[in-house]
């Protein structure tokens, strides 16, 4: 009789399987560009639902060229974020940390930007330039804007108070990107001040939460056969007696989903521009509503149930891919309801 083997299932490159520790996706680290134009690398958006386009394939080398064919997108909202501050980070022997940083203070704040508040320390007496100043003086190795949603033009989220969040820099020297800061200060900025239309990006985001599951749902293990004299929903033992303890690689039920997940490599689609019709279908989506602001089509699926914030960066592993260009000739309104 053959060896009965298969690979372990549920990779433990994802462990520990806890819950995420907020609602929207942590940046680790962001890409560096030997571009001369500094850029902001990050945005954020809300997740809406999904629909359908219909755009002719112009990959030469695809079976489908010069076809129509349909592609699946996702909607994702995304208003206009505002910057409050920057922070620079230096090199330690202990890895990077923060040197110093430069908000508005909690007067600006307040008048131009009242919601995000009670979202940040006290700042009454904070002196930007001297800031400024002082992290010209650092020896830097990145620089990172603090940035925070909009979402009271956003009806599809219950969540009024906005999230303050970094986003990367990139290009020039680290004065120049200093500089950008410094003029950029307090002011809006668009998703189209990022990306563009057809390029690569990675989502991170948080999934849907299923709460405590078994072993079963958890790592898709296999029943254990009718004649179990115990159960049928649990695997076949816990380890060896030897041990003393139950390894941390058996698999057992525990949190399932809510987990934070980096997608890479999505393709933008399209980004809206005033000119376009309203992209809500009839009835509006499921359990978001209609769209009232800018948004982008990100081919496939992105992680997260619908009123999810969904956070892009600039694509690090892109590498040399081709990127073809997709022209799209409908794309689908229809009702979401299942009528």
């Amino acid at each position: 009789m053959g060896k009965r083997h298969h690979p372990r299932r549920g990779s433990m490159a994802y462990g520990p399987r806890k819950r995420a520790g907020r609602h929207f996706g942590h940046v680790n680290s962001w890409p560096t560009s030997d571009a001369s134009e500094v850029r902001i690398q990050g945005f954020a958006g809300w997740k809406a639902g999904m629909t359908h386009v219909l755009s002719r394939d112009l990959n030469p080398t695809s079976t489908s060229a010069g076809q129509e064919v349909r592609v699946p997108v996702t909607v994702v909202e995304v208003p206009k974020m505002r910057i409050l501050g920057v922070r620079g980070y230096k090199m330690t022997p202990y890895g990077k940390q923060a040197a110093g940083e430069a908000w508005l203070n909690s007067e600006q704040i307040a008048d131009a930007f009242p919601e995000v508040f009670n979202r940040i320390s006290n700042r009454k007496d904070h002196d930007s330039d001297a800031h400024f100043e002082a992290l010209e003086n650092e020896d830097l190795c990145e620089v990172r804007a603090i940035v925070a949603t909009q979402p009271a033009g956003v009806t599809g989220t219950p969540s009024k108070v906005p999230e303050v969040m970094e986003v990367g820099l990139t290009g020039g020297s680290s004065t120049d990107q200093l500089q950008f800061a410094k003029e950029k200060l307090g002011e809006e900025f668009s998703f189209t001040d990022c990306f563009e239309e057809g390029i690569l990006t990675d989502v991170v985001a948080v999934t849907k939460g299923y709460g405590w599951q078994g072993v079963i749902r958890r790592f898709g293990g296999k029943l254990q056969s009718h004649k179990n004299s115990k159960k049928r929903r649990q695997h076949g033992n816990m380890g060896d007696f030897g041990t003393g303890y139950v390894r941390k690689t058996i698999r057992q039920g525990g949190q399932t989903g809510y987990h934070q997940r980096t997608e890479y490599n999505k393709r933008v689609l399209k980004i809206s521009n005033p000119e376009d019709a309203s992209i809500t279908p009839a009835g509006g989506f499921l359990h978001y509503g209609e769209i009232q602001s800018d948004y982008v089509l990100i081919k496939g699926s992105v992680p997260g149930p619908a009123k999810r914030l969904i956070r892009f960066r600039d694509a690090v592993r892109a590498g040399n891919k081709t990127v073809h260009d997709y022209d799209i000739t409908y794309i689908s309104t229809s009702s979401k309801q299942g009528v």
